[in-house]
């Protein structure tokens, strides 16, 4: 157990890794250009204090903040109270702020917060959520959208997220980024005063440090191309810098004059020369002369520790406490009557049955004729493809900011990949389910008789297999792709590829090569069309239909113009003497010959059986995908 007052330090830390970016395949061969980031970096925190890692871009800020936070290799040391800081140590008890964090639309600030506290309840929890609300200043914004906040409000809102947990040690990745200058101000002040109430260390990444922020920073360490020019309390800084020949000038910002004074001067080959060579001098002065400084007194500066702190929330909660929070974090933003709500909810319920509404206009007057059997097979289709569309834009839409959310908090441990899934699903199943039976109930009408119910139920669960199917299809690709509309093209083509080769209403089976046809058996919509076509054109009302009201096809039977009976007394406005001469046509290979009825093929329970296996088999494939440990520059793309 830690006690109120520990210390964090790292002793000569070494880190090397990318240093350009590199092509996808660069990356994916393992051929990208690597170099030494961090190089001897070594300095000492204490609880209670703010410490700024400062430097200019590329200097390895951000970089040290994920070797402290274990999240990449390094050689050296990290000690926490002198025992080396672990992975599973820090996801249990410090937490990682990045400025690139994405909170979930839909969510108030107190329902937030709430949701992000998952190890107490009751009073407990509605006190610390009021606590860590008034400590960021966010009390009087408790009740706004998270996506009405200002830029101020929503940088504090993402760091009480994490400090709602209660953590040891805070690091931070520009919290004050894109801030106007009050703001900055503000956010420093509120991190200093967190630190010393409750005893936490905290270590933030700044690239221009305003000089009013100056008397808030307990410490500071500059950084330049991952060598450590200073690295200790902000009341020595003047002091060393003026020792060894480098006084700041008078009315000058000390944080930005050192800060530019540990930068590399870029603007001619000559300045960058004497200023490498600068730095480099100043890198070895501090080595010699810096540890005293490093070390500091800790027993002078004036951090409060609080000896009454509880720790509130350390440790990973239990699988089924987690599942339940993030069902009910999908749920809250469902549910509300914000804008993000609003939307989730009308594209959920609404979206099938409006384009299902459509087709109903397209398709009502048709009539029982011989083009019923293309008419109806092509409101079939259409029923399909759009099922599938649909799918494919509410997943898009409505998936993405769980998904970024996911990626960012997996970092720390809470919950992985297939919760975040099954938790998905639950909200999911239902409204798609209801959807799917409201569509189904709009269209059947014009295909069959809708008071056969269990008909229409049967109907209404194929297209219902179908929306689940193209939405975990959609999950699946969402995993890699991070871009909304690259994620649709890759859907819409994979859809469409399995659409024509299957669907029996663009092609027919008949004029496909063998190994074409038993590819059909690889694909949904194979099974999910047959049972559809079957479950309509068995119907007594598709024998001999006529052609129209003058043209009566059953007073010529004989001559029915059939695929395998083309001659010159067929009757061409007279094609199929029933529904299953239809059926034959489209759906059986160029070799069958015998009853499509009696054909196992053709069995309904068989191919509403595998309509739905295909559905959940990629539910399960999803969960095993998500547990899938992905190269970095992957995951990385989706936490910016």
């Amino acid at each position: 157990m830690i006690g109120s007052d520990y210390t964090l330090e790292l002793c000569n830390v070494f880190h090397s890794g990318q240093v350009e970016p590199g092509s996808f395949l660069q990356r994916l061969t393992g051929g990208v250009k690597t170099g030494v980031i961090l190089k001897d970096v070594s300095f000492i925190t204490h609880s209670g204090e703010v410490t700024a890692i400062l430097g200019s871009k590329g200097s390895g800020k951000r970089a040290l903040l994920d070797v402290i936070s274990r999240r990449v290799p390094s050689k050296g040391h990290i000690l926490l109270e002198g025992v080396p800081l672990e992975e599973d140590h820090f996801r249990n008890t410090c937490s990682v702020v990045r400025h690139s964090t994405k909170l979930l639309p839909g969510l108030t600030v107190q329902q937030t917060l709430s949701m992000s506290l998952t190890k107490i309840s009751g009073y407990l929890k509605s006190s610390k959520v009021k606590q860590v609300m008034a400590d960021l200043a966010l009390s009087q914004v408790s009740h706004k959208c998270v996506t009405s906040l200002t830029k101020s409000e929503y940088r504090r809102l993402v760091i009480g997220v994490q400090l709602i947990r209660d953590p040891i040690i805070l690091l931070l990745d520009e919290p004050t980024w894109d801030l106007d200058p009050l703001n900055t101000y503000l956010v420093i002040s509120i991190l200093s005063n967190i630190a010393k109430k409750y005893g936490s260390a905290i270590i933030l990444t700044m690239e221009k440090p305003r000089s009013d922020v100056f008397p808030f920073l307990d410490r500071v360490v500059y950084l330049c191309l991952g060598d450590v020019v200073y690295a200790g309390p902000t009341r020595n800084l003047l002091d060393y810098f003026g020792s060894i020949g480098f006084p700041c000038p008078q009315l000058e910002n000390p944080l930005m004059y050192y800060l530019c004074l540990s930068t590399v001067d870029r603007r001619s080959r000559e300045r960058f020369i004497e200023s490498n060579h600068q730095i480099a001098a100043l890198v070895e002065k501090f080595k010699v002369e810096g540890q005293s400084i490093m070390q500091g007194n800790p027993t002078e500066h004036s951090r409060i520790i609080n000896p009454n702190k509880i720790q509130m929330n350390y440790g990973k909660p239990g699988g089924v406490k987690v599942l339940f929070m993030i069902y009910l974090r999908i749920l809250l933003s469902i549910f509300n009557f914000k804008k993000n709500g609003i939307k989730q909810m009308s594209m959920r319920l609404l979206s099938l049955p409006i384009y299902f509404c459509i087709l109903w206009v397209f398709y009502n007057e048709a009539k029982d004729y011989q083009r019923a059997f293309i008419t109806k097979s092509g409101l079939i289709f259409n029923a399909m493809l759009g099922t599938y569309f649909i799918s494919i834009m509410n997943t898009i839409c409505l998936y993405g900011p769980y998904r970024t959310r996911y990626y960012q908090e997996s970092q720390e441990g809470l919950y992985s990949g297939a919760s975040l899934l099954l938790a998905w699903n639950l909200v999911s199943l239902p409204f798609s389910f209801i959807s799917a039976f409201a569509s189904a109930a709009i269209i059947y009408p014009i295909l069959g008789d809708i008071a056969e119910s269990m008909e229409y139920i049967y109907f209404a669960l194929i297209l219902w297999s179908c929306y689940i199917y193209a939405e975990q299809q959609s999950l699946a690709i969402m995993m890699v792709v991070k871009n909304g509309l690259n994620a649709a093209i890759i859907n819409i083509y994979i859809t469409c590829i399995y659409v024509m080769l299957a669907s029996g209403v663009l092609r027919s089976y008949k004029g496909f090569e063998e190994w074409l046809f038993y590819l059909t058996y690889a694909t949904h919509t194979r099974y999910a069309s047959i049972f559809l076509h079957r479950n309509i054109f068995k119907q007594p009302t598709f024998n001999i239909l006529p052609y129209d009201d003058e043209e009566n096809c059953s007073s010529i039977t004989n001559l029915i113009q059939t695929s395998s009976n083309l001659n010159a007394t067929s009757n061409g406005n007279c094609r199929y003497a029933s529904g299953k001469a239809f059926l034959t046509e489209r759906f059986t290979s160029k070799n069958f010959a015998g009853d499509i009825y009696l054909s196992g093929d053709f069995n309904p329970d068989f191919n509403l059986g595998v309509s739905f296996a295909f559905s959940v088999g990629m539910m399960v494939l999803n969960k095993f995908l998500y547990l899938l440990p992905l190269p970095g520059y992957i995951t990385d793309k989706f936490r910016e």
